[in-house]
């Protein structure tokens, strides 16, 4: 499905039409292991066009999965789904974010809005040096 040719390149600016592909490593078989995976797409409003699971093969029940999300790795949010993922599964593979298909402008609630995550952040780092927590 996926071809790399070269050496590591940024990925081209976000369009606003964008798609990320990944690779992610479930860390062991547990009940709730995939939820977990995927609450950190849900909790910051992203959709996934694609979810494939592939066995590992090297012990039964454990699993990769293919996942196309809608975004760029320069939205906030995508850029905060992917943190959470690597917190989560230190197995994970970032194949790209680039131009979707259809051109289709990826729409989100405003409660998702990247200056919705920029402002949170920035209240947080006024909470660690002091300011008022308003």
């Amino acid at each position: 499905r996926f071809v790399l040719v070269g050496r590591t390149v940024a990925p081209p600016p976000a369009t606003g039409a964008d798609k990320t592909s990944l690779v992610v490593e479930l860390p062991d078989d547990h009940p709730g292991a995939l939820l977990e995976m995927l609450e950190q797409f849900a909790t910051r409003g992203i959709n996934l066009s694609l979810l494939a699971s592939r066995p590992i093969g090297d012990s039964l029940g454990r699993y990769r999965f293919v996942i196309d999300a809608d975004g760029h790795i320069q939205d906030e949010r995508m850029a905060d789904a992917l943190m959470g993922l690597r917190r989560f599964s230190p197995k994970v593979i970032f194949l790209g974010s680039y131009p979707r298909a259809d051109r289709s402008i990826v729409r989100y609630s405003h409660r998702y809005a990247d200056d919705v995550f920029v402002e949170a952040r920035d209240w947080l780092r006024g909470l660690l040096s002091g300011e008022p927590g308003v």
